[in-house]
This record gives structure tokens, C-alpha cells and sequence, in this order.
């Protein structure tokens, strides 16, 4: 347990979404479990028994974006409601506690309210503590909810902005610190891809080569999308084509540890192996029926979805933008579609919208990129694309502010 407190622990780190300091795992065995024993145990010993749980991570984000949402809310509101894909499928709301409910009163009271905002949650923001995110059954369960409230909030606050700019008092002071000490351009030029055809690579190997040097291109790219912030880790998927079979990242397999969780799917569906791959293999699938193209890789860039979040459409009467947007939008260039994701939705309107460029984005959701190839040109449009709309982002939001003035 101590083994896998440490691998979630340093992924957090590696992701730059909690405080080293703050980072608490707890599990429920025959007792609770936990990498750091202080006055929080006996408040998340007593969470346990009230929630149908067997894990829970607590710790502060890196960014002031949860709290900033909190204090920005209605007063009379005691949730978020963001609208990103990911929200919508993994979180449907974001709970949370205000200062008020719990500073100067005694822990054990707080320990009832986070039950209480749990019960039918995976995760609940603690105004001025943290997150507390938890798992059914898994520490990795607790760090996926974590992961993606970071993300949410992350896209929320920032597309908040871009609407309306700032409205509390310390909010200028804290997004130059984001923008100084926290942000950073991916740097991409000094990644290493295999030149493809990845099939015809197999000069001078034994039996099995192929699928060998396919495997090792997947997981190797799997691992840069989620190193360099592309993706968080359990979310995304990639795929090959050889011209046979379809090469694609299992469902809920995390992109820097394919190894193992790599499916190969026949184009002609011979074989029952497409039951455990992504949900998005329709879209993987229509992709390569549609065009020339031998590698994809669905990532979600977080600028990439704030900017398709982002419209000032007016007189819209559309309510399900993720779903039934119908109007023909782009950002950078790139083509901004809609559909419901991890059905087969996204199968009719990305192969179509991909076919020419080799990229777009999905309305809340990410960018789906291809390359004719290899991984190279697919990955270097995801970071091409995700580059302009960060650009484009900090564009809009000056003006934002200046109107705000």
C-alpha cells in the first residue's frame, strides 16, 4: 500500500496538481491506512464510515482556481456546474464547503459535511484546505477524481474569465503569479518518434516484430501527451493503423502505462478484441476509413478546450453545446465540432472534420489529431494547436479586461 501511496504521490507531483506538503492518501482496510499520520486521520477515519468508500486523497491544489470559483459563486450556491466533457461524464457537479461552515469549529464537524457533500460525489472543494476526492475501490480511483477536479476547475476559471473578467479583488495579483511561476510552454522539438510506416520497420527482427515496434510507439507516445500536460493520465487515447488492424489504447487504461492495455482490433471485426478498447474506437475507426492517415491521438489541452468553450454567439438557443452544436466554428484555423463522446457520437463528425488538416478540436472535450505516418505529425499538431489557442487565450482575456475597466 506504502508502494502505492509513493506511485500516486509522485505522479501528482509530476502533473504539478498538489502541494507536496499537502498531499494525504488514506485506505480502508481492516483500519485506515495512510502515508502521513497527523490531526487529519481521525477526520477521514470517521469519513469512511459514513460513505461507501475504500479510498480518499486530500490535498491543496497548486492553483487558487477551486477557491477563486468558490468565492466567485452565488452566494446561495453550494456547488459548481461546469460544462467540459469531463465534468459532465466522470464529476456531473463539484460539491464544496465554504471557509465559514468549517474555520474555528471542531474537525469532527467537518468530517459530517464532507459526508454529507460526498454521498453522491466523487469529489468536494474545502474552501482554504483543499480537495477531497475519493475512490470505490482504488487509491488510483481517488487520484483520477483529484486529477480531474484539477482540470475542471482549471478550464472553468480560466473560460469564467475570458467572459467576464476579474471580479474579485486578489484576482489580478494571483493570475500574474499563475502566468509567472505556474505556466510554462511545453517544450516539443526534442522528442524522439519512430519514422513510420511503423510496419515496414522490421528489418533485420524475428517473428512478431511488427506488432512489437507498434506497441513501443504507443506507449512511448502515450507517456509524452501525458508529460507534457496533454492529457491528464487516465483520460485521452491513441491508436494505429496498419492497414489490418487497429492498434488502440484500452478503455480506462492510463496513456503512461500502456503497456499490457494496448488492444489490436481488425478492421473487418473478426475478432472480439475491440470489447475492452476505447469507447472512442468508432471515431478511431471512421478516422482511418475516411482518409490516408495511419496513427491518431486524442488528447485534452486544456486551452485547446477553454478556447472551444469559449463563443459569443448570441440569441443561441442551443443548450447541449457538447452534444448539438450545429454551428460551423474554429479557433486558429482548426475546426470546432460537436458530439457525445465515448458513445460512437464523435464518429460522424471528427473523421470529416479531420480528413483535410489532420486536426480538431471537440466542443468541451479535446483535439483529435492524425498523422499519415507515424506519431510525429499527429503529436506536433496537438502541440501546434494547443500553442495558438494559449496564445489566442491571453489575447482575448486583455481585452476582456480592458472592457472590464
Amino acid at each position: 500500500m506504502i508502494d502505492e501511496f509513493h506511485k500516486y504521490t509522485q505522479k501528482l507531483l509530476r502533473d504539478r496538481t498538489a502541494m507536496p506538503d499537502s498531499i494525504r492518501f488514506y485506505r480502508l482496510d481492516d483500519v485506515v491506512t495512510t502515508n502521513r499520520r497527523d490531526e487529519w486521520l481521525a477526520v477521514f477515519t470517521e469519513v469512511f464510515t459514513g460513505l461507501n468508500i475504500t479510498a480518499l486523497l486530500f490535498a491543496k491544489f497548486t492553483l487558487p482556481f477551486a477557491d477563486l470559483l468558490v468565492e466567485r459563486a452565488d452566494p446561495s450556491a453550494d456547488k459548481l456546474m461546469p460544462k467540459d466533457s469531463e465534468t459532465k461524464v466522470f464529476l456531473h457537479d463539484i460539491p464544496f464547503i465554504r471557509e465559514p461552515e468549517w474555520v474555528g469549529k471542531p474537525k469532527e464537524q467537518l468530517a459530517g459535511t464532507i459526508i454529507r457533500r460526498l454521498k453522491e460525489r466523487k469529489t468536494v472543494i474545502i474552501e482554504g484546505l483543499g480537495a477531497v476526492a475519493t475512490g470505490g475501490v482504488s487509491v488510483e480511483q481517488a487520484f483520477i477524481a483529484f486529477s480531474t477536479l484539477f482540470h475542471t476547475t482549471f478550464v472553468k476559471y480560466l473560460l469564467d474569465l475570458l467572459t467576464g473578467g476579474f471580479r474579485l479583488q486578489q484576482e489580478p495579483r494571483l493570475f500574474d503569479e499563475f502566468r509567472s511561476l505556474w505556466f510554462r510552454p511545453q517544450q516539443v522539438s526534442d522528442l524522439i518518434f519512430a519514422k513510420g510506416p511503423l510496419e515496414k520497420n522490421t528489418e533485420s527482427r524475428g517473428p512478431g516484430a511488427e506488432r512489437e515496434i507498434i506497441y513501443d510507439e504507443i506507449c512511448r507516445v502515450g507517456r509524452y501527451t501525458v508529460e507534457k500536460g496533454y492529457v491528464d493520465s487516465f483520460f485521452g487515447n491513441i491508436s494505429y493503423f496498419n492497414g489490418k488492424t487497429i492498434y488502440i489504447s484500452q478503455t480506462t487504461s492510463s496513456l503512461d502505462e500502456l503497456e499490457g492495455h494496448i488492444d489490436p482490433v481488425p478492421l473487418d471485426s473478426s475478432s472480439t478484441a475491440g470489447l475492452s478498447a476505447s469507447s472512442e474506437l468508432p471515431t478511431h475507426r471512421g478516422i482511418y476509413g475516411a482518409s490516408q492517415y495511419h496513427a491518431v491521438l486524442h488528447g485534452h489541452p486544456r486551452f485547446s478546450i477553454i478556447m472551444s468553450m469559449f463563443c459569443e454567439e448570441e440569441n443561441c438557443t442551443i443548450e447541449d453545446c457538447n452534444r448539438l452544436c450545429n454551428r460551423k466554428r474554429s479557433v486558429c484555423g482548426v475546426p470546432i465540432v460537436a458530439g457525445e463522446t465515448g458513445a460512437g457520437g464523435l464518429a460522424s463528425s471528427v473523421p470529416v472534420a479531420i480528413k483535410n488538416s489532420g486536426v480538431c478540436i471537440v466542443y468541451g472535450h479535446g483535439i483529435f489529431s492524425a498523422g499519415e505516418k507515424d506519431f510525429h505529425d499527429a503529436f506536433m499538431k496537438m502541440a501546434e494547436v494547443e500553442n495558438c489557442c494559449r496564445k489566442e487565450y491571453f489575447k482575448l482575456l486583455e481585452k476582456t479586461v480592458q472592457r472590464s475597466k
